[in-house]
């Protein structure tokens, strides 16, 4: 089973990123990449710059990268409620290529933030609009109060509980 994991924030410091990397590491006997959406980085999306460059060819090179996967693992950052303008951009740009920008990829959805709500707007924005772009969520996963939470130095969930929780949650899909 091939992996594809990305956090939907372009932080050099990504604890969303942290996040994906652990969880595509919990799916046994699988291979697992991890892409950065500052490999990605596009323009500003608008029917104007579409009009003038075409299609950009970093939306076609993710989308050939989701195409390579068997599951996906998506940890989302939350900027004011919402997704991030770099993530959103990116499927603005890889929409207008296919529409249907997951490929029908099965995903473990996930958000963490510094605060006590975990990323849960940005996740109940994503659990509506994901479908639309052809993706099934298998689980959703919110690691609230991440600094309290995980461990960056071991790059693993520290509240046994939560990763607990996590790791049914990964077993359930190898079973």
């Amino acid at each position: 089973m091939k992996i594809i994991a990305f956090a939907g924030s372009p932080s050099k410091k990504s604890i969303n990123k942290k996040l994906a990397t652990y969880a595509a590491g919990l799916f046994e006997n699988a291979q697992t990449e991890i892409l950065d959406l500052n490999d990605y980085e596009m323009p500003l999306f608008s029917v104007d710059k579409e009009a003038e460059i075409g299609h950009h060819s970093l939306a076609q090179a993710f989308i050939d990268k989701i195409a390579t996967a068997d599951f996906l693992v998506v940890s989302l950052a939350e900027n004011n409620g919402n997704y991030s303008a770099a993530f959103k951009n990116t499927v603005d740009w890889c929409s207008r290529i296919n529409p249907k920008v997951f490929q029908g990829k099965p995903m473990l959805l996930m958000a963490t933030s510094p605060g006590a709500r975990g990323g849960a707007s940005v996740l109940e924005i994503a659990q509506n609009n994901f479908p639309r772009f052809n993706t099934e969520i298998k689980a959703v996963f919110s690691l609230p109060n991440f600094n309290d939470n995980f461990d960056v130095e071991k790059g693993k969930i520290s509240n046994q509980e939560l990763d607990n929780l996590l790791k049914e949650i990964v077993k359930g899909f190898l079973n």
